[in-house]
């Protein structure tokens, strides 16, 4: 793999991945952008909950359902001026135009007895990260060596954001489908690196620390455990990886996917495991698919250690997770009262019947 970097016209950093060394990526954006550090959010301290709440009103202006001749991550051509200076790439990170954490004022830590009114620059970096030059693809068309060069930028971004001083969490995820609120439709992903631990983590975190008093063992590493000996809700498992339907699954379809082996971050992936999760990750995605013949609406993201917390590593263990709010072929989950008001969850699809039909799909793929 290689990899170059380079500027836009406002400064941002933009990174090519390429295959080998063929292509210069040399291109200069001509665009006539505002400086970057115009767009900064501020974060918000929600006394209710601990949360801390992001409010970027910039974003208010980023483009939204974009015809394909305007679309912003296709490449460059004699026509349209894109994000994207080049006239082709491979795989392409670039700082988002309108993030929700930036580094325009980096380096002021979140303060450690916040209060009611508590209210600071929302400091970090957001990256959008593009998987093909292609914009009718997705993750499931890719090919073994393209899923391996996606792989590597996601290692690279969380090698290199996870040492920033003011970051804390480095979260790579992707939202798939109109239904779920994405506004761009070229196959794409984002990195968040955000100055806190996240809701989901930091109770992940504390239920771990709980259970590993209590029973003096990994709480990921018996989940893992436990699924692979009930064995009624595993899609897929090879030399490296598992993936299941989590016992518990809240979403209609949900998937997990675990490494075998208890590593803490996508920078700790060998050879075996990053070339089994190139081979079968497009594979996942197609069979998900397949379950009601068209593009399955997903969220799905890496789940990996704190950065700058060594006492958290202990309890970490890097997973996948995948959730679609499709629960049959013309009906959504709707996240109504209980879920969005209560944070208590009803789930309208058996955990044992979603992974018995990924399960099929995906074993059909095997031999088609």
């Amino acid at each position: 793999m290689r990899k170059t970097t380079n500027h836009l016209a406002d400064g941002r950093s933009i990174f090519y991945f390429d295959l080998d060394a063929s292509a210069p990526r040399v291109k200069a954006d001509q665009r006539n952008l505002a400086d970057v550090t115009a767009a900064q959010g501020s974060m918000r301290y929600d006394l209710l909950t601990g949360d801390w709440v992001a409010i970027a009103g910039h974003r208010q202006q980023r483009i939204f359902h974009p015809n394909i001749d305007q679309c912003p991550l296709c490449p460059t051509n004699a026509d349209r001026e894109s994000e994207i200076p080049e006239s082709d790439y491979s795989v392409v990170v670039f700082e988002n135009r309108f993030p929700s954490f930036s580094q325009a004022s980096s380096g002021s830590s979140i303060t450690q007895t916040p209060s009611w009114g508590s209210e600071q620059v929302a400091t970090g970096r957001c990256e959008v990260i593009t998987y093909s030059p292609l914009h009718d693809v997705s993750l499931a068309q890719l090919n073994q060596a393209e899923m391996g060069l996606v792989i590597s930028a996601w290692i690279d971004r969380s090698a290199e954001l996870s040492q920033l001083t003011d970051v804390n969490y480095v979260f790579i995820f992707e939202n798939r489908g109109a239904e779920v609120g994405v506004t761009l439709h070229h196959p794409h992903g984002q990195i968040y690196a955000y100055p806190f631990i996240p809701t989901y983590v930091e109770k992940l975190l504390s239920q771990a620390k709980e259970y590993r008093n209590l029973h003096q063992r990994s709480m990921l590493d018996d989940v893992v455990a436990k699924e692979l000996l009930a064995d009624e809700r595993i899609i897929f498992q090879d030399n490296s990886w598992v993936a299941f339907v989590p016992h518990a699954a809240r979403w209609p379809y949900e998937i997990q996917l675990h490494p075998l082996r208890n590593i803490t971050s996508l920078t700790e992936l060998n050879e075996r495991e990053f070339e089994s999760l190139a081979g079968f990750l497009p594979r996942l995605i197609k069979s998900l698919d397949n379950l009601f013949d068209s593009p399955l609406p997903y969220m799905a993201g890496w789940v990996q250690a704190p950065s700058n917390s060594p006492e958290a590593v202990v309890d970490s263990r890097l997973f996948f997770r995948l959730v679609s709010v499709q629960r049959s072929e013309a009906k959504l989950k709707y996240l109504a009262g209980s879920e969005s008001l209560m944070g208590a969850w009803i789930s309208d699809v058996l955990p044992e019947d979603a992974a018995g039909h990924i399960r099929t799909e995906f074993q059909k793929l095997a031999v088609s």
